[in-house]
């Protein structure tokens, strides 16, 4: 066994855990700027283009000595991203200065959708006909009964056959579940935890970072230091269950930015062979 992949011991809550640290799990889509792009809310492409200035042309290709490229896209549209309460407000808040460092004791659970008109949740405004709700009562149903540690982050799997115009958003009873059960960063398939034409209100932003309506006051906010990662891409081949979470983000500033979620795997003391939730 090489040093790379001996197993990882670290402290959570008391508890003692042993990680797979050689072998985590991505989370990100991957963003080709000249391929297939996951997109929403309307925004462009995000591309790429060679950097050209004098007489250097930006691409080998083109004769110029080494590529560099000049890259354009809206985060909060283009690809995986994290984000913090800053969207929401008029101070700027960068959510790198607000993401954790290290692992955060996290939760897998996968979920489907229910049909607004027979979840008996809500959302302001109300669901449109049609429209799916992700609900209190379903990831009351998927929460595990017991966990080796308190979960700080969860991580939404939400099982759909196909896209839709309007996807699946959260109800305002899913997110009070969250911030009563002490979730401060969420990681969710879908584009936005609000419907995406909600009139602005963005109700589920609002109940998650403590902000609220009306308010863009950054004081206001109570949760300040939670973040939330939409565009996410979880692999079926995930088990539901605990993991640590690694949230990788960029050094630069924004309320969003292109993120990259890692999901680290429990090792039982059975082995390293033995996984707890993957």
């Amino acid at each position: 066994m090489t040093l790379a992949t001996l197993p990882v011991r670290v402290e959570l809550d008391g508890h003692e855990l042993g990680i797979d640290a050689a072998n985590p799990v991505s989370l990100a889509l991957e963003l080709d700027f000249a391929g297939a792009q996951p997109r929403h809310f309307g925004a462009p492409p995000a591309s790429a283009r060679p950097f050209e200035v004098g007489g250097f042309k930006g691409s080998v290709a083109r004769g110029a000595s080494c590529n560099c490229e000049v890259l354009t896209l809206i985060p909060h549209c283009n690809g995986t991203h994290t984000e913090c309460v800053g969207h929401l407000t008029r101070e700027r808040l960068d959510v790198s200065r607000i993401a954790p460092y290290g692992f955060v004791p996290a939760l897998l659970v996968s979920l489907t959708p229910q049909p607004a008109a027979a979840a008996g949740e809500s959302s302001s405004p109300a669901p449109e006909a049609g429209d799916l709700l992700i609900t209190r009562r379903a990831l009351e149903l998927a929460w595990p009964v017991a966990l080796p540690f308190e979960a700080r982050a969860l991580i939404i799997r939400t099982r759909l056959d196909g896209d839709r115009e309007t996807p699946p958003y959260l109800s305002q009873e899913a997110a009070k579940l969250l911030v009563e059960r002490g979730i401060r960063h969420l990681v969710v398939e879908v584009p936005s935890i609000d419907r995406a034409h909600d009139e602005g209100r963005l109700t589920a932003h609002r109940i998650f970072f403590g902000l609220p309506p009306g308010s863009s006051e950054l004081a206001r906010a109570t949760r300040a230091n939670s973040t939330v990662t939409e565009l996410a891409a979880i692999p079926e081949g995930l088990r539901d269950g605990p993991y640590l979470l690694e949230l990788q983000l960029p050094a630069l500033t924004g309320d969003a930015v292109p993120s990259r979620p890692l999901l680290y795997a429990l090792l039982s003391r059975a082995g390293p062979e033995a996984r707890l939730g993957s």
